[in-house]
């Protein structure tokens, strides 16, 4: 079975960092995308970033683009997410998601997937609470 760890969320006040990890079991890890999405209490989910993990193509929502920056150590399996300038409308569920499609996921991000469209696997939530 496919398991998608998400771990590393916490408390932060504005400005501070964090560093998301997703270690992903159970699947061809350089055959996949491996995002984060987010959603925030009252909000609809949206997507953060995601990467190409065989050729390493990334790509950001416009609303985190220059903070926050994905990486992944394919020895590991792993993707992160480091989160940088932190703000209180970053504060939301955090999901690490795996496709085999990056377009998908860019799709995703940029909300201009059909509604019917989803990510492969989900994982867990890890919850991100930034402070004023």
């Amino acid at each position: 079975d496919v398991q998608l760890q998400a771990s590393g969320g916490g408390s932060v006040q504005t400005g501070g960092s964090l560093t998301l990890s997703c270690a992903a079991l159970g699947l061809a890890f350089d055959d996949y995308a491996i995002g984060f999405f987010r959603q925030a209490p009252g909000k609809e989910r949206e997507g953060v970033s995601c990467i190409n993990v065989w050729n390493g193509f990334k790509y950001y929502a416009d609303s985190v683009k220059g903070r926050f920056t994905i990486s992944s150590d394919n020895a590991k399996n792993t993707v992160y997410l480091q989160m940088d300038s932190l703000q209180p409308s970053d504060t939301a569920t955090y999901y690490c998601v795996a496709d085999k499609n990056y377009y998908l996921l860019k799709a995703l991000i940029d909300g201009v997937a059909p509604e019917s469209m989803s990510p492969e696997h989900w994982g867990q939530g890890t919850l991100v609470t930034v402070s004023s």
